[in-house]
């Protein structure tokens, strides 16, 4: 039977490959109904095919297999050379004679089946057919068609389907596929102090003068891509931010003072100091969060070199854990 027709490797329910690009089509249309954010790895490419209905080509293939990409421009190089030669009328033994990275094309001994995949034919007994400089402009385009053409034709009008289930396609066709995907999955902010003082509400015996606030903007501002978006998958549920950035997250993001488990009851330290002034007795402790409500509950550690391993080790240890919420 057709692939599409079959089950997909450990899919719920044992769910058909169509009836899963459906329903990650409703899952799409729902997310943009109701402004809620995806952590989904769509290309720039699969938005401009299922929801702006553009039609792929070669350069499309880098975006989605980069080393296949790469390789079919190179073959695609020969292939246009051949054909150039061919039709300047040179002799056979001249355009036979192309070379793809110093080697003839019969040499690399490729048959019409689909690169990574000897079962998948290209044509009717493709596995029998060796690619030679005649026919390496029809395997370049056959590989193609069956990567971004043709081959996945079925599986894009599916999710187009579940996306007509919640909303036309049309309507999103307004925006690039750039800008989908931000609407979609939101957008990562390069963080400053002055930006986390104006969108950070900080409550509960701490303020933005807090010494423990002032370390943990030192750690956030120093903090890469993967870092915050392990930051926000932590706090927030959602490894970006919406379209606007911190300011347009909702509910807002809100640190407050964690009661150290040292502390025994009390509000302020040995040396009669606040307790979220900072203090040994919380650095054993971990940050926990309540991600429906951006909450993130911060001892109020003693130094800025505790509270870096202490957030850390929270944010991978207890992603996807009610452990720490």
């Amino acid at each position: 039977g057709d692939a599409g027709d079959a089950a997909a490797p450990k899919s719920p329910g044992g769910l058909k490959r169509l009836d899963l690009f459906r329903l990650l089509g409703r899952v799409v249309g729902k997310a943009m109904q109701d402004s809620r954010l995806l952590d989904v790895g769509l290309s720039p490419a699969f938005y401009r095919a299922a929801v702006g209905g553009a039609a792929l080509s070669l350069p499309d293939v880098a975006a989605v297999d980069p080393e296949l990409g790469r390789t079919l421009a190179r073959l695609d190089a020969a292939a246009k050379r051949v054909a150039a030669l061919r039709a300047s009328g040179a002799p056979e033994a001249e355009w036979r004679g192309v070379t793809v990275d110093g080697a003839a094309v019969a040499d690399l001994c490729l048959a019409f089946t689909l690169p990574g995949d000897d079962a998948f034919e290209l044509r009717p007994g493709g596995a029998d057919v060796a690619v030679d400089a005649a026919n390496l402009g029809e395997y370049v385009d056959a590989v193609v068609d069956a990567t971004v053409g043709g081959g996945v034709a079925r599986q894009l009008e599916a999710f187009r389907g579940g996306l007509r289930d919640i909303c036309q396609p049309a309507a999103l066709g307004v925006f690039s596929a750039s800008e989908l995907e931000r609407v979609l999955c939101g957008e990562g902010q390069a963080w400053t102090p002055e930006l986390l003082s104006e969108c950070v509400t900080f409550d509960h015996g701490y303020s933005v003068a807090s010494p423990p606030i002032q370390a943990l903007m030192a750690v956030l501002c120093a903090y890469g891509p993967e870092e915050q978006r392990a930051f926000l998958r932590f706090v927030t549920g959602a490894p970006r931010l919406p379209p606007g950035g911190l300011a347009a997250l909702h509910p807002r993001l809100t640190v407050v003072c964690k009661q150290p488990s040292g502390a025994a009851g009390g509000a302020a330290g040995a040396d009669g100091a606040p307790i979220s002034a900072g203090t040994t007795l919380a650095d054993k402790d971990l940050p926990s969060a309540m991600t429906c409500a951006s909450y993130l509950k911060l001892p109020p550690y003693s130094c800025v070199e505790v509270l870096r391993e202490r957030l850390g080790y929270a944010v991978n240890e207890g992603v996807g854990s009610f452990d720490l919420s």
